[in-house]
């Protein structure tokens, strides 16, 4: 007889300030599936700019655990806890992941937008360019059309400016 499997979700662990890509590395050490979205953004020092790469959410790493297993990060230097709903680890989907990781691999399209846009609008999937696969709601506003890629655990949106051809409604 098989041992039954134990059925694994992704969770967002709240990092300390600024330590997102050290927790990341712990948690790949210690043996957990997990996934931190960056974005390469352009700094400026007085002297000369230069490319860095900095999380696309910041204070956020997200782990593919069994819900048993989460207990255990907080043993691991930098975690501050895991993202909870009504009082429970909140379960981020595996569509949502894969949104992410779609945004996160094209870099500069992206911005960040306030909440309240998302209300109007209807779901789509991207079936051309970069981001196919892409699943979000659609706007349009003064002839720009827009993508609004919602990451409903976190509450956190982004938009991408993409040509109606290149989405269809779900």
């Amino acid at each position: 007889m098989e041992p039954i499997k134990k059925s694994t979700n992704w969770f967002a662990v709240y990092t300390k300030s600024r330590s997102e890509q050290k927790v990341f590395e712990r948690i790949e050490k210690a043996g957990y599936k997990s996934f931190l979205p960056l974005t390469t953004e352009l700094r400026q020092w007085s002297d000369r700019k230069k490319e860095v790469k900095v999380p696309l959410i910041s204070s956020y790493v997200f782990i593919k655990v069994n819900k048993k297993d989460l207990f255990d990060i907080y043993s691991i230097p930098g975690v501050a806890g895991v993202l909870k709903y009504l009082g429970l680890p909140a379960i981020i989907t595996e569509v949502e992941i894969n949104n992410l990781k779609i945004v996160a691999n094209n870099r500069g399209a992206t911005k960040t937008i306030a909440p309240f846009l998302l209300e109007n609008g209807k779901s789509v999937q991207v079936i051309k360019g970069p981001f196919e696969g892409l699943i979000a709601v659609c706007l349009s506003n003064n002839g720009k059309h827009r993508i609004i890629v919602k990451i409903e655990a976190l509450n956190s949106f982004s938009e991408i400016s993409l040509p109606l051809s290149h989405i269809k409604i779900i």
